[in-house]
């Protein structure tokens, strides 16, 4: 029996910390490989507007984003407040929209062109004659599959 009986006090251990790094690494490798990074940064002001009835797109990785409104701030005194379009990180001319949308179609793999879709990203108070003018020039380029982006609207009571 005496055996089993502790007649001194016995310290508990430390917590090891050796497997601390590992827990560190994994943390890291999943943050890296779920966080996403913005693509574009915005350089027009973009207040989407309203609709009731909306859908999602399916694939997003299928969309082509083209942005217009008034330039931000910082680039009111180089390009002035009119709505301006923006194609990737630049401003551009209704006339450079075929070369982005080829550009587009030749960065996708051929059986994914058929499915691609334009998103048009408008501020809520641009012209439509701007926008006229971008569907024709998607019509020009074959880019017949537009989305219009917009925010969902609030119902109230």
């Amino acid at each position: 029996m005496s055996k089993f009986r502790q007649s001194g006090k016995k310290e508990t251990p430390a917590v090891s910390t050796a497997s601390l790094p590992d827990i560190v690494f994994m943390l890291l490798f999943f943050f890296m490989v779920t966080t996403t990074i913005r693509d574009v940064s915005l350089l027009v002001k973009m207040k989407l507007p309203t609709a009731t009835e909306l859908t999602k797109l399916e694939k997003k990785s299928l969309v082509s984003y083209i942005y217009v409104g008034p330039p931000m701030p910082q680039y009111t005194k180089f390009f002035g407040t009119e709505p301006r379009i923006q194609l990737n990180d630049q401003f551009a001319k209704v006339s450079d929209i075929p070369d982005y949308i080829l550009a587009e179609r030749a960065a996708r793999d051929e059986a994914e062109i058929p499915f691609m879709v334009t998103s048009l990203k408008v501020d809520e108070l641009t012209k439509m004659q701007i926008v006229g003018d971008i569907k024709q020039e998607l019509r020009k380029a074959a880019a017949l599959h537009i989305n219009y982006s917009s925010r969902k609207a609030v119902e109230q009571e």
